[in-house]
Formats: structure tokens, C-alpha cells, sequence
């Protein structure tokens, strides 16, 4: 179910309609919707079946207290890449046997803060990580449950700055090294290894790449099998897809000419990796943040002013790359749409926002409902990397997060204040 739609002809979120939410909390505003966020996270979870499993939560993709705190309950495990995300993770109710910490960069006081924690386990991603976590381990006197993170140099076939399973990327240890580094971590005695750990990118529309990665897996826990290393634990990470384009419908919508942009199901996903990876008998875990958490919130913008030059007409907005990055940081869709409509005419214009840089816009040459000053825009499917990308630059408040409940409104982050700027 879409818990954001319209209802005739006013865009809502749950029970309430957004232009009164933007009316009361004022623009820019993040809204999301809880039941969205819990029916997504169970439809992955029950995806998998009597898999022996675990579906842990990337906190990189909103990392909001209170939305941590729904998943948690939920039993969902977590994902961080960071101590800041592990003390969320914590302070949140995650579990601390259900927490992985991955990330390229991990520091040393990072890691002992983790082993303190006794988190379930380090993915790691490279040898030399090996030798920082072992030494982290010694000093604490804990012994360190590891993966190797291994970069298959699948393509995701996905946009570059999110494609993370190839051989030119800074992510994982190359798949030619993968036995060499599994037999050196197996000689250091303050390291348990427990699994393998694959991420080949973000926004993955495709369920080939996922089978192609499932395949290797698979092979290489045979092979390490046959070494004498016996992995109990697949990380399979995350990066499925969600719908970006038509996330809403309504008559008066402009369609725009789109190849095919269906996003498998995760259960289609999972149809197509989880035979494989269950042939290893591992238990098998997943990272996802953006398909549990993107298509559960929406960014509401007003209108400033409507400005035309002779060779384009511009809808000048009150959100800014400062508040949603996505657009300008890799040229990212978002469909934006009237929070009311009250006209069936449209337009091509492109949408931008008040911060000094060409690169602040939201969509070029768009076909769009028609608007004008005043009026309420939202940008759909934001709830992933949205508000975490969020910043301060030209002295711009973050705005307010909402989380609604049927017919009830909490605000879960207020808007800053002036003296937040200081």
C-alpha cells in the first residue's frame, strides 16, 4: 500500500492532508509516514522466508531517532559505518549481537568503542583494516568476530558515485586476493572470522547483478571450505531499488515518456539469489536502507516566484540542494507534484532552489503542473538520503521532520533555529 497518494485531489500522507502539515510547520518540511516504513521493512523481512536471516537496517540512509527506534522494535538488526551510527544504533534499542559495522574508514577508537559494545561484527576491507582491528582487539582483551568484505567487480549497473562492487571503486578486498586474505586473518588469533560480506552499489534495478555476486559467494565459501575455513554468515549488504518515477498517480499528473522503469519486488530479488546462497548453509544477512525507508517520505517546498527568460521558465522554490542533495550531487530523479491540484494544464520548467549555485535545482526542462507563487510542491521518494545529506551552507536552517501515524503528527526533529547557526 502507498501511504502517500492522492485522495481526490489533495496529496496526503496517511490521513492527513500535506498542505495543512506544510500550513502548520512551515516549508521546507520532511514528512514520512510510519506505517510505510513498517509495512516495507516486513514485506523484506517476511520476503526471506524461514531463511535462517537477519534484515539490519542501513543507518546511512536516515538515520532519525525515532525512525531507528520503529525498526528496532520491529527486531530489525543495523547497519553503521560509523561510531556516531553505532551510538544511534544503541541509544535507539538495537540489539547489540544484531549490529555489523562496515565502512572503508574505520578508525581505531572507532573499533574499540564497537568491541566495547560487543557488536555481532567488523566487515572488513582490507588487510590492513585486519591489522588495525586485531590490535583494537588486543588492547581491549575482546576477540573480534570478522567478515572480509569482497569486491566481486560486478557492474550494479547503476549511477557511478553509488556503484561500489567494481575493482576501480575504493570499496573491499579484490576478488583475486579474497583466499590469500581469508588464510592470513584465519592466523590471527584475536579475530574469529565468521562470513563473507558483499555490497556491489546502491539503487540496483536489476536482479542479474545480484545473482551474478550471489554465484561468486557461493563459490567462494566452497573454495574456502576446501582451505580448511569454514564461514558460518553471508552479508549480502543492500542497494535494491525503488521507485523514483510515477511514485504517485493522478490525472491531471503530466506523463512523461520514460523507458521501463518497473523495480523488481523483493521478493523477485530474493527469488533470484536465495537459492544459490542457501546451498552454503550460512545464515544470511542484508543491509537495506533506501528500499525501506525512500518511498516513506516526502520533501514539501513553496513556491517563491515564478520567474521566465526567453529561453526557459523557472519555479523558484524554498527547499535548496541544502536541504535535498540528490539532484544536484549526481543528477537524481525525484517526481515532483502539486500538493493541491487545481489545474489540469502544464509546463516545462526547471525547478531550483534559493542557494547561490547553478547546481541548486530539482529537475531541468520537466514537464510539470502548472504552479505559482504560493503554492506547495512535494518531491517524492525522499525519505532515503535526504534529510541525512542535509547541511547549513548560505546559512540555512535544516528543517523539521514529521512522522505521521494515521491521523496523528509528531514532530521527530524540529526546525533549527537561528541560534543553531552559532
Amino acid at each position: 500500500m502507498n501511504y502517500i497518494a492522492y485522495k481526490e485531489n489533495i496529496l496526503s500522507c496517511e490521513d492527513i492532508p500535506l498542505s495543512e502539515l506544510a500550513e502548520e510547520y512551515g516549508t521546507p518540511l520532511y514528512v514520512y509516514s510510519k506505517n510505510q516504513i513498517i509495512e516495507k521493512y516486513r514485506l523484506l523481512n517476511n520476503a526471506l522466508g524461514d531463511i535462517s536471516h537477519l534484515v539490519c537496517y542501513a543507518l546511512k540512509a536516515n538515520a532519525n531517532h525515532h525512525i531507528l527506534q520503529l525498526l528496532a522494535a520491529e527486531g530489525a538488526g543495523a547497519d553503521v559505518v560509523s561510531s556516531g551510527e553505532l551510538y544511534l544504533a544503541l541509544n535507539a534499542g538495537f540489539s547489540q549481537d544484531k549490529i555489523v559495522f562496515a565502512g572503508v574508514g574505520k578508525r581505531e577508537d572507532e573499533i574499540e568503542f564497537a568491541l566495547q559494545h560487543n557488536i555481532f561484527s567488523f566487515n572488513v576491507e582490507s588487510v590492513a583494516e585486519l591489522h588495525t582491528i586485531s590490535r583494537a582487539a588486543i588492547r581491549t582483551g575482546k576477540k573480534a568476530r570478522i567478515s572480509l568484505r569482497i569486491n566481486p567487480d560486478i557492474d550494479a549497473q547503476s549511477h557511478p558515485y553509488i556503484t561500489t562492487g567494481l575493482q576501480s571503486t575504493k570499496f573491499g578486498i579484490e576478488a583475486s586476493k579474497a583466499i590469500e586474505a581469508y588464510t592470513y586473518a584465519a592466523t590471527l588469533s584475536s579475530l574469529e572470522l565468521v562470513g563473507v560480506h558483499t555490497h556491489i552499489g546502491s539503487q540496483i534495478t536489476k536482479v542479474e547483478p545480484f545473482a551474478a555476486t550471489a554465484n561468486y559467494v557461493a563459490g567462494l565459501i566452497g573454495k574456502l571450505r576446501e582451505a580448511g575455513i569454514n564461514l558460518t554468515h553471508i552479508d549480502f549488504g543492500g542497494g535494491f531499488g525503488v521507485q523514483y518515477i510515477h511514485a504517485v498517480s493522478h490525472e491531471a499528473l503530466p506523463q512523461e515518456e520514460t523507458p521501463n522503469n518497473r523495480v523488481p519486488t523483493p521478493a523477485e530479488f530474493f527469488a533470484a539469489v536465495m537459492p544459490i546462497l542457501q546451498t552454503t548453509g550460512c545464515s544470511i544477512w542484508i543491509e537495506p536502507g533506501r528500499s525501506i525507508i525512500a518511498d516513506a517520505g516526502v520533501l514539501i517546498t513553496r513556491v517563491i516566484s515564478v520567474k521566465e527568460n526567453s529561453n526557459k521558465k523557472f519555479i523558484i522554490v524554498d527547499a535548496g540542494m541544502n536541504d535535498l542533495l540528490r539532484p544536484s550531487l549526481y543528477q537524481a530523479y525525484h517526481q515532483i507534484v502539486p500538493v493541491s491540484i487545481n489545474t489540469y494544464e502544464n509546463e516545462k520548467v526547471d525547478v531550483v532552489g534559493p542557494i547561490c549555485e547553478s547546481s541548486d535545482f530539482f529537475a531541468r526542462d520537466r514537464l510539470l503542473a502548472k504552479s505559482s507563487a504560493g503554492d506547495y510542491l512535494a518531491l517524492l521518494t525522499t525519505g532515503a538520503y535526504g534529510f541525512v545529506l542535509s547541511s547549513n551552507y548560505n546559512g540555512r536552517l535544516r528543517p523539521a521532520e514529521i512522522l505521521v501515524n494515521g491521523d496523528r503528527v509528531r514532530v521527530i526533529r524540529p526546525r533549527q533555529t537561528m541560534k543553531d547557526l552559532e
